[in-house]
């Protein structure tokens, strides 16, 4: 049995625990869930490794970082009245569906003070979370690094992201 790590906030001294969130998705509601789970373990200090790949790349790249967007086509959870999925389709197919369904999601998140998301990714990069862009992906989506937020580290393989995050609590978003 080992020992209960319990954090103490004022203290600097490294737990010893690695956190490794791989994102895969870029719609605005599947960004933020990898940012606030890092955001938490920074705080706790937690090691933090983000993976970036696939669609998560829209999260990272300097051009689509800042225009993510939130649909409710396709989405189960949406808890509409009386809704199912056929009603999630044709109400998605609207004219102007997509951007004020991203404007409602950006205002509540705006409301709870959350940043926007390239204002997050400088928050976890202050805080020392290390940021990595999944080669392959860059390579499908004929992106470099200076395509990328700045503070992503480098663009390496999924066999050199295992090796970086060797022991983490790995999570896949």
């Amino acid at each position: 049995m080992t020992d209960m790590i319990v954090p103490s906030f004022d203290d600097e001294t490294p737990t010893g625990r690695k956190l490794a969130i791989i994102c895969s998705k870029g719609n605005l509601d599947m960004a933020y869930p990898g940012l606030i789970l890092a955001n938490a373990a920074l705080g706790e200090g937690i090691e933090v490794h983000l993976f970036f790949t696939f669609w998560g790349f829209d999260i990272i790249n300097k051009e689509t970082m800042d225009k993510l967007k939130f649909t409710f086509v396709g989405n189960t959870s949406m808890h509409m009245p009386g809704s199912s999925m056929g009603i999630h389709h044709m109400l998605g197919a609207l004219p102007g569906a997509t951007t004020a369904s991203t404007k409602m999601m950006k205002k509540m998140i705006a409301d709870l003070d959350v940043p926007e998301v390239p204002e997050f990714l400088d928050l976890l990069h202050g805080s020392g979370a290390k940021m990595w862009a999944c080669r392959m992906s860059a390579d499908m989506m004929k992106l470099e690094l200076d395509d990328l937020y700045d503070g992503v580290e480098a663009i390496i393989s999924a066999t050199d992201f295992i090796e970086l995050t060797d022991g983490a609590q790995l999570l896949f978003i």
